[in-house]
């Protein structure tokens, strides 16, 4: 497998599951891990994620469920690329797919309501809120320069079947906004986990389900806590990291 220029092979340590990284880029943090937990795909399904960056969520998912049938939609060339090579490294070329693509416009990609899951981890602020990286793979990334939390619950919505599952990670800063978007784009709010760094602190991430159609009530399940003490992974995150179960 050829690597370029300050690329990296991580071990995902699961079932053998390798990822390509670039030091310069946007490399994966516990937020990709946390949606790959959370999210669920079933055999015979069909996944979509939206955002995909290096390609981490449709591997992790893989790596957990051995099953699915992954696409993944990123709009920076270079980004697609290296996640195709991940895809190949880990012989799952046949099941794990990356095109290049605008988020605001995924329903003139795919057929409506042709995928059973959406996943997304976009970009979490406001084109004007906050300092931007001067790093434009970066910036694109963590602000909202290309596409809006609208776009991606509008499309996502689109794209889903009647039934289908929706999954993002977010800030909790921003719920009313993802509550409000997804009712309106009738993805039904289904689950929602809040994300604390440790007992002491706020929330910092939160995540959504959602189900195209659905009627459920909203189910606020227990918050997740990430370290334990200073430097050292709960109990929790260091099982979804290892092996990705409940």
């Amino acid at each position: 497998m050829m690597l370029r220029e300050h690329e990296r092979i991580d071990d995902l340590m699961r079932r053998g599951y390798q990822i390509i990284q670039n030091e310069n880029k946007f490399c994966f943090g516990v937020d990709a891990a946390l949606l790959a937990w959370f999210a669920e795909v079933r055999p015979g399904e069909k996944v979509l994620d939206l955002c995909s960056g290096n390609g981490i969520v449709p591997v992790l998912m893989d790596a957990r469920y051995a099953c699915g049938d992954y696409t993944g939609l990123e709009i920076q060339e270079d980004l697609v690329e290296m996640a195709g090579r991940s895809a190949a490294l880990n012989r799952a070329e046949d099941h794990i797919r990356f095109l290049s693509g605008d988020v605001k416009t995924a329903s003139e990609l795919f057929p409506k309501g042709s995928f059973d899951v959406v996943t997304v981890n976009p970009p979490y602020m406001k084109h004007n809120v906050g300092i931007k990286n001067p790093d434009p793979s970066l910036a694109i990334a963590r602000h909202e320069i290309l596409v809006e939390l609208q776009d991606v619950l509008r499309e996502s919505a689109k794209l889903l079947r009647v039934g289908g599952r929706f999954y993002m990670v977010h800030r909790p800063g921003r719920l009313p906004e993802i509550l409000s978007g997804m009712l309106e784009n009738r993805l039904q709010p289904e689950r929602m986990i809040l994300i604390h760094p440790n007992m002491e602190r706020d929330a910092t991430m939160v995540l959504v389900s959602g189900i195209r159609g659905g009627r459920n009530a909203l189910k606020v399940e227990p918050p997740v806590i990430i370290h334990e003490a200073p430097g050292v992974y709960s109990e929790k995150i260091r099982e979804i990291y290892h092996d990705g179960r409940h």
